[in-house]
């Protein structure tokens, strides 16, 4: 066992010493010694039930005859850093999830490991960290939470906040009820409860192979969600007996799988960066081009919030992921599962219990997938929309631009009814370097559908995008503004062309104008320069490559 590395031999003494101090009978040290990385924090509605997890992964791995060890990694929550400086740390935190599963399970030689997490940029740190070591590793998401009720209403996080707040500001809803819902929209425990990026991962994490079948949508303090976690616990030793690894299900193939997937949900843009990330660690090599592929080709079968109807519980009700997979079969690979089935196997055995949140693929409701990558002159090197978020009245737009250097200047104007019909905003220097952190715009898009802007109004950026933004809102804009990417030279009243079906973003800017401005140009100097993020800001590579640190 890779752990004998610190549990065998005269050398080994001292080293037996201390995990002898941690309570390990001699017994133990014949026994696979399995991490469990965990991300329980309070902070976190999605991860607050992790205490219960934890325990059936416990009583998993002992039942398997391994050694379990927890050790926490970071998590934030991204609702709460929103709208300030704080959402510049998320997608950087992925970063050190990432380094803190290789540095744990490194220096301790653990054999194997569960990974305990939920939400947005945990779940993709916890996968990049697994598939660098390629030690035996299981993903266990800690699911869903339930729909919020107002006067027998469901509710949800980010329908019923952030559009919430512009529509209290307009006048559609009284203060009263405002707070009735700031009271019900969260009502414990999950991730929030549509496809934004933390539900939309632990589909895609159940879709690549790396979480046992029905993982993704089991809810949060559920049954189900337990006996998965002690399933997960006792199989990760079986793993490591059998020497069974992550690139033994992170493929081209797997990953195909989960675009599929993806598109077909109609999931967050932001599993665009993570999912290259996930690939750049496993050796892969996966585009922008490749997305756009499968989205062209994939119908998108599901209809669920924020642009949907529905929310996560009904599509576990409506048979998860598995009966997603059933539906999809034609388009998938056949891959293995870390239960140890391939995907056909667990697709045959699926029910589909409702033919609407999961529907046939000849009523779909769109032909197409949920993200189409566009290229134009604003974007040499692409940039990324929610296309199953857009009305068909919106597919096209022609606008002015109203430009913005920062987030918080065009949340100003928006909330103040200075953004009128007909504008383009454009909020760049707001990148992965030139954020830092590549920002997600979560509460300016909310407040243009709050406002009821959605049809008239589109918002371009070189940050990105929450899983919860609908409408005609253009993220991942590469190269970024702080790199000399043409957003940078852009001006208020500059006319902006987009067209999603066509798959162009363009200024209506000669080469000779773009030069010219270019010219006089000096980039915005950077927001932070030091600690974490400073050095993050050094390293980090353009969105079109995953955000990725070199």
């Amino acid at each position: 066992m890779r752990s004998d590395k610190i549990k065998k031999g005269l050398e080994r003494v001292p080293h037996r010493a201390l995990l002898h101090g941690t309570g390990l009978s001699k017994k133990d040290l014949d026994r696979p010694f399995i991490g469990v990385a965990t991300s329980f924090t309070d902070l976190i509605p999605g991860h607050i039930g992790m205490r219960d997890l934890e325990r059936f992964i416990e009583r998993g791995i002992c039942y398997g005859q391994g050694v379990p060890f927890l050790f926490g990694v970071p998590g934030v929550c991204d609702g709460i850093a929103m709208g300030h400086l704080g959402m510049c740390y998320p997608l950087a935190l992925r970063e050190i999830v990432a380094d803190t599963i290789e540095t744990v399970c490194n220096a301790h030689q653990l054999d194997g490991i569960i990974c305990l997490t939920n939400c947005d940029k945990i779940t993709p740190g916890m996968i990049m960290g697994v598939a660098r070591l390629n030690i035996p590793a299981i993903i266990v998401t800690a699911g869903p939470m339930l729909s919020g009720r107002h006067n027998q209403r469901k509710l949800a996080f980010v329908h019923d906040t952030y559009e919430g707040m512009a529509r209290a500001k307009k006048g559609d809803i009284s203060a009263e009820e405002l707070s009735c819902l700031e009271m019900e929209a969260c009502p414990g425990a999950g991730s929030c409860q549509g496809l934004y990026t933390a539900n939309t991962m632990a589909c895609l994490t159940e879709a690549i192979g790396l979480s046992i079948p029905g993982c993704g949508t089991a809810l949060a303090a559920s049954a189900k969600k337990r006996r998965i976690a002690e399933a997960s616990g006792e199989r990760i030793v079986e793993l490591v007996r059998k020497n069974i690894r992550p690139r033994d299900f992170i493929t081209k193939k797997s990953l195909e799988n989960a675009i599929v997937v993806d598109m077909a949900l109609g999931g967050s843009s932001n599993t665009v960066l993570h999912l290259m990330a996930i690939a750049n660690e496993a050796g892969i090599d996966l585009d922008l081009k490749t997305f756009d592929k499968i989205s062209k080709t994939t119908p998108h079968i599901a209809n669920i919030e924020p642009a949907g109807t529905y929310f996560m519980e009904d599509l576990e009700y409506a048979g998860g992921i598995p009966a997603v997979e059933k539906r999809l079969k034609a388009k998938l690979n056949n891959v293995l599962n870390v239960s140890g089935e391939k995907t056909f196997e667990i697709a045959d055995k699926a029910r589909i219990s409702n033919d609407d949140v999961i529907r046939p693929l000849n009523k779909a409701y769109h032909k197409q997938g949920g993200i189409a990558v566009l290229s134009g002159n604003i974007a040499p090197e692409g940039a990324v929309v929610k296309q199953s978020g857009v009305s068909d009245k919106m597919m096209k737009f022609t606008g002015r631009a109203r430009v913005f250097n920062r987030e918080e200047e065009a949340m100003q104007a928006i909330m103040n009814n200075k953004i009128k019909k007909g504008d383009c905003v454009v909020i760049r220097y707001e990148g992965p370097a030139g954020g830092p952190g590549m920002r997600e715009m979560l509460a300016p898009t909310a407040a243009i559908v709050g406002l009821g802007l959605s049809d008239s109004v589109a918002l371009i950026t070189d940050g990105r995008f929450s899983g919860g933004t609908k409408g005609p809102c253009i993220g991942h804009i590469s190269p970024e503004a702080s790199s000399a990417g043409p957003i940078a030279i852009l001006k208020d009243g500059d006319t902006i062309i987009i067209d999603i079906p066509n798959r162009k973003i363009e200024a209506k800017l000669s080469k000779e104008e773009i030069a010219k401005r270019f010219k006089n140009w000096k980039p915005v100097a950077p927001k932070i320069k030091t600690g974490y993020l400073s050095r993050y800001s050094r390293l980090v590579t353009s969105a079109d490559k995953g955000a990725i640190l070199k």
